[in-house]
């Protein structure tokens, strides 16, 4: 009797034993399974980020040939019709001898001169050759300089900590370029300064941007004008900020923004 009852023992033992060997290895089959399964569907969403990717890249090529395209026919077109213009005038005026009609030949002179100078402008944010910190950064002092020229204003600048190179969104870089511009023509317009100090600093992935005159600064009884709001509201477009301390010993505007 004893020996059956050790059989039997013997005969479950073996039974639960092949039981759990069973299920282990079913459990194996099936996270091997599924595990498998994971990666194949990892697999078909990395290949559909990937496509993602690719549509997109392609998309944007086909974006910045348009702007190449649009920048090409811009300076063949408006540039040659506009330097035919200028040269036009100057030939009338050469021959006028009214001087009401050389005011309004100087005029003509003047407001070809500032299309000319638009078109520039245009065509340096159309080119995506430009979308670099460095680009934007000579430009920007390139412009002011150009400016205060014909000044009285004399233009310092210094960059600090610039990397040429660092990607720049054509949407910033032109906010940015039309914040300058408008804070550069607001000191020769309404600062009275003789010197205007233009700073560039990265940090990171961080830009500032001081704008500094050393004029009469802004009167405390000065409601903001649409100049400044304009630039907050452009600021406010990019995610950056834009700041203004004035004193009576002048005015510094600051912008900042993420690049």
């Amino acid at each position: 009797m004893p020996d059956k009852i050790k059989l039997t023992i013997l005969l479950i033992s073996i039974i639960i034993v092949f039981i759990v060997i069973s299920l282990a290895f079913i459990t194996y089959l099936f996270n091997k399974k599924r595990l498998l399964f994971l990666q194949e569907q990892q697999l078909k969403e990395a290949e559909h980020q990937n496509q993602l990717l690719q549509k997109e890249l392609e998309k944007q090529k086909v974006i910045e040939q348009e702007r190449e395209r649009i920048s090409h026919d811009m300076h063949d077109d408006l540039g040659a019709g506009i330097s035919a213009l200028k040269l036009q005038a100057e030939f009338l005026k050469q021959k006028a001898t009214d001087d009401d009609l050389q005011c309004d030949i100087d005029e003509l002179l003047k407001t070809s001169e500032e299309m000319n100078t638009s078109m520039r402008e245009m065509l340096w944010s159309l080119n995506s050759g430009n979308d670099t910190l460095g680009s934007f950064v000579d430009y920007a002092i390139l412009y002011t300089g150009n400016f205060l020229k014909k000044t009285k204003v004399i233009l310092h600048s210094e960059c600090e900590g610039i990397i040429s190179d660092t990607p720049i969104s054509t949407e910033l870089r032109r906010n940015l370029f039309l914040c300058l511009k408008e804070a550069v023509n607001n000191v020769y317009k309404h600062s009275q300064a003789n010197a205007l100090k233009l700073s560039f600093s990265q940090n990171e992935n961080k830009l500032l941007i001081t704008i500094q005159d050393n004029g009469i600064g802004i009167p405390d009884n000065q409601s903001q004008g649409n100049g400044l709001r304009n630039m907050k509201r452009r600021m406010n477009e990019v995610e950056g900020e834009c700041n203004i301390l004035s004193t009576n010993s002048g005015t510094s505007l600051t912008f900042e923004v993420k690049l």
